[in-house]
């Protein structure tokens, strides 16, 4: 399979289980009073991200939009991994089910999974211009 097609699916899942575990996270109203205002800068972040997976595809813009959003998406499985923030596994386990916890490892596996192709695919680029 393509470098770029593996990188596309796994960013694109990355995103999905992303709006997943945020919206677990509105649900529990842990963004505080501010909901609002941070659910609109997480969605704009998401289109950005959507952006460059899907129309930057091929591009540097594109690879380095993937791999920001990778780095910032792979954060939230491995923070609730280690217990480290509001909500550990083991308190979601027992007030959301597996179903969300099954959310935060597949997260952090297609974050980090779509950073080291991302990385990948930056140095592919920069070895084809040396040429």
């Amino acid at each position: 399979m393509k470098l770029n097609v593996m990188s596309t699916i796994a960013s694109l899942l990355s995103i999905l289980f992303l709006s997943l575990h945020l919206t677990d996270d509105i649900l529990r109203n842990q963004a505080g009073s501010a909901q609002g205002v941070a659910s609109l800068v997480v969605v704009l972040i998401l289109v950005v991200w959507l952006y460059g997976t899907l129309a930057l595809a091929e591009q540097r813009s594109g690879y380095v939009i993937k791999l920001v959003g990778s780095l910032v998406a792979s954060l939230p499985g491995v923070l609730h991994l280690v217990g480290v923030g509001d909500v550990p596994v083991s308190q979601i386990a027992t007030s959301s089910g597996a179903f969300f916890v099954w959310v935060v490892v597949a997260l952090g596996a297609t974050a980090i999974f779509s950073l080291v192709l991302s990385v990948y695919g930056l140095r592919s680029l920069q070895g084809n211009q040396s040429r």
